[in-house]
């Protein structure tokens, strides 16, 4: 088992995965990464990243690092379990610059569909301090939902109808 992660150790670890690759691109970084820079944990299990593009080397720094820093880095995003949402890119926030790569927050409105979906307890408090933090717009949210709901046939585990109630219900929640 690996060690936990807080957020020194979190830019720590962000800083050298830039020093050990070999070029430009960008992580994104989602679940309880996002969290812990928020302040809305204290302690994080391990690195969820993905790219775009990719920095050259990275996989060779991601495996290093996890080596020398007995950190859990994995690959994932939201997108690995809903469509993407259109304008992620551009609604994803500027974390740090790491060596040449520039590091975001997945954006936050895919982040809190995902976890929606996936109903965890800490995913719906994640949900919520994403809405009461102003970082996600309900009505983009159900905008973005019903501009994907189409595309979730290709995710046979999401029932859409299922997936629209609960979103309904963290919306009803939080406007309360």
């Amino acid at each position: 088992m690996r060690r936990d992660l807080n957020s020194d150790r979190l830019k720590h670890v962000l800083h050298e995965l830039g020093r050990r690759s070999r070029g430009p691109g960008r992580i994104y970084l989602t679940g309880g990464a996002t969290a812990l820079l928020r302040e809305w944990r204290n302690k994080t299990k391990g690195l969820d990243i993905s790219f775009g593009p990719e920095p050259e080397g990275i996989f060779e720094a991601i495996r290093d690092v996890k080596e020398d820093l007995d950190v859990n880095v994995e690959l994932a995003a939201p997108s690995d379990f809903l469509p993407e949402l259109p304008g992620w890119r551009e609604r994803s926030e500027f974390v740090l610059r790491a060596g040449e790569i520039d590091v975001f927050h997945y954006d936050f409105a895919s982040q809190a569909l995902a976890k929606i979906e996936r109903g965890h307890l800490r995913d719906r408090d994640d949900v919520r301090s994403m809405l009461a933090e102003g970082l996600v717009d309900p009505e983009l949210l159900r905008k973005l939902f019903a501009q994907v709901r189409k595309d979730l046939v290709r995710y046979p585990a999401i029932d859409p109808d299922a997936l629209e109630a609960k979103l309904d219900a963290v919306l009803a929640e939080d406007s309360k």
